[in-house]
């Protein structure tokens, strides 16, 4: 039987992944290795595929097939190809396919802190970062810029989101993370206290009178470092600042009070890397 398969009947169960399961749906099915996420367009599949991320099924324009769609329908095994012309296709998932390529993968077997932090000298800590488009660009960031991992603490969003992924244009592939914590009340304690356990100095990006400038030296000497960065709206949680061994902030001018976390995150990957 071919693996093309053109869409007649939007309804059908095979569909349901890309259509109408929602984000926690997907995460949800026998979690965490039988769960399934969603990656979006050639380049970042292409990532997922070298990350060695199982394909389940593949969702594309009829001319993608012959074009950029060929090499990774060629890398995806038996997985079946699901098509329909662009029109069909935003009914179906309800937004229009940008890049006309989806892709559905199954989920690894979750990492621990410890195998994401084993020979870690730089890792990026994410506490309560919900919104999914700030958790892929920090993982961009991190990826690019020196980051050996990034730890994300239970009110995190899920990396493997559809947006998240599509923003970190893959790099959520490439960088190692786990979530340090099962619930709420694993952090900041005792999640800090196992960071220091493996070695690491904790600095908060904060906002804080007894906060050192970004650029103090001290810094980035640390031989092994976990920047913790907070929320959107309201920052790192004050037991956490209190907690941490540096509490830090970005030099800024013209009278901005703060950056968005992920512009944030880039300048401090950037200041802190190994050199």
């Amino acid at each position: 039987m071919t693996r093309i398969k053109e869409i007649t009947d939007l309804s059908a169960p095979e569909l349901d992944m890309f259509a109408r399961l929602t984000e926690n749906q997907l995460r949800s099915r026998l979690e965490p290795e039988k769960g399934v996420f969603i990656a979006e367009s050639p380049k970042v599949i292409t990532l997922a595929l070298d990350a060695g991320y199982e394909p389940l099924a593949l969702l594309m324009e009829k001319r993608h097939i012959a074009g950029q769609g060929g090499p990774i329908i060629a890398r995806c095994g038996d997985a079946p190809v699901y098509t329909a012309e662009r029109e069909l296709l935003t009914r179906l998932t309800g937004y229009t396919l940008t890049r006309g390529v989806l892709c559905a993968f199954r989920r690894k077997t979750q990492l621990t802190v410890e195998e994401v932090c084993r020979g870690a000298r730089r890792v990026a800590v994410l506490e309560g970062v919900s919104d999914s488009t700030n958790v892929g660009a920090v993982f961009r960031s991190a990826a690019a810029l020196g980051m050996d991992a990034v730890l994300l603490t239970p009110t995190c969003c899920d990396p493997l989101c559809r947006r998240a992924v599509r923003v970190s244009m893959g790099t959520v592939f490439q960088a190692p993370w786990a979530r340090i914590g099962e619930t709420p009340e694993d952090w900041p304690h005792p999640g800090l206290e196992r960071l220091h356990e493996l070695g690491f100095t904790t600095l908060a990006m904060a906002l804080c009178d007894d906060c050192v400038s970004l650029d103090d030296p001290r810094l980035p000497a640390a031989e092994k470092l976990a920047v913790v960065l907070g929320t959107e709206g309201d920052g790192l949680a004050p037991a956490t600042v209190a907690s941490c061994d540096w509490r830090v902030r970005i030099p800024r001018s013209r009278g901005v009070d703060s950056l968005n976390v992920a512009a944030a995150a880039a300048v401090a990957f950037w200041q802190l890397r190994i050199k």
